[in-house]
Parts: C-alpha cells; structure tokens; sequence
C-alpha cells in the first residue's frame, strides 16, 4: 500500500510519521503527477487558503479532484475543509464530499483543546475501542452532511467531527497529533475496501 500525503504546507510530516510506524509506505506529494502511483491520499491539517492557493498554483487543484472521484482521500481539518462543497466563503475547494463546513468553528489558536471521542466505525474485531484522544487546533466544525455522507463522530453537544461519504473521509480534529493510530488504520481498510 502506497498512501500519499499532500506537502504543500501543515502538519505533513506527522502523517508520514505515523503511516511509517504501521509499516506503510507513505510518500510526500507536491506535484499532480506524483498522485499516479498512490493508493490513497491525506490532505492534513494547515491552513487551508494557503494550501487551495498553493494547490491552484502547482496546478494541483483539478488533479486532486479527479483523484478523489475514484481514490480514497482523507482530510484532517484544513484538508476537511478542501474536501467540502460549501464553507461561506470563496477560497479553492475540491468539492467532493457533500458537507457544509465552517472555518475556525471554536475559537483561535489558544483555544485549543483535546476531547475524547466515541467512534463506533474505530473498532476492530477483538480489539477493545476506547474512546479517541481528539486534538482540536483552530478547528473547523462540520455543520451539515447530505447525499451519502454519514456521520461518523460527534461531540457530545451534537457538533459533528468526523464524516465519511464512501471512499471519503473528513476529521475536524488531528488524529496524527496523538499517539492513536486508530483513525489511520481505519483508513487503510477504506482503501482495502473494507466497510
């Protein structure tokens, strides 16, 4: 399995990091031809104007979005927010998952915070599914899901964090940010083709 990771700026590295610990070969993607060998991609965390006007400019934008109508892509926070169709206002999206997201949804940077969340789709047969150590830095929250998109975790106040549309997935929070790799395991099964 060859899983990508879109290094055009953010919190790359960490991604690499952990797909490499669970013996995966994970490769930094910069340009639209390095897309052609991949299994899977993750667009991390960052700051998604600047990863959109960098994608537009590295002539990115439209090969990421043919990649994603047919390859897994996972988006974590600033990658969440280039996977939604609408985020009220203009910046460049890929527009393939069909969520409503808005930018920056708890606060500024000091207002970051960690919570743990229940994620039933985590567990593993035979394994024990702890509630998941969320890391929230400068969040999105997703407002709305439509079409085939289901939720996939929540806070306890309703806020939805995590949503997967078929072969898309969508995190507000950092899961490459814990010592957690279950996020990361559950998106190699997605790639697998497995439920």
């Amino acid at each position: 399995m060859r899983i990508g990771v879109l290094a055009l700026q953010g919190d790359f590295i960490e991604h690499i990091h952990m797909l490499s610990g669970m013996g995966v070969e994970a490769v930094e993607i910069r340009l639209p031809d390095e897309l052609d060998r991949l299994d899977g991609l993750i667009m991390p965390g960052g700051e998604s104007t600047t990863i959109g006007k960098l994608a537009v400019a590295y002539g990115l934008l439209d090969a990421l979005r043919k990649f994603g109508q047919s390859k897994p892509i996972w988006g974590t926070c600033a990658g969440a927010i280039l996977l939604a169709r609408e985020i009220h206002r203009p910046q460049p999206l890929l527009g393939l998952m069909d969520i409503v997201i808005a930018r920056n949804a708890f606060g500024r940077q000091v207002d970051s915070f960690i919570t743990p969340l229940d994620v039933p789709a985590l567990a593993s047969p035979g394994e024990e599914n702890p509630p998941f150590p969320a890391v929230f830095i400068r969040a999105p929250i997703i407002e709305s899901v439509s079409g085939d998109a289901k939720v996939l975790a929540s806070l306890p106040d309703g806020r939805i964090v995590a949503v997967r549309q078929e072969h898309l997935l969508a995190t507000s929070f950092h899961p490459e940010l814990t010592g957690d790799n279950r996020f990361h395991r559950y998106f190699t099964r997605m790639i697998n083709g497995n439920p």
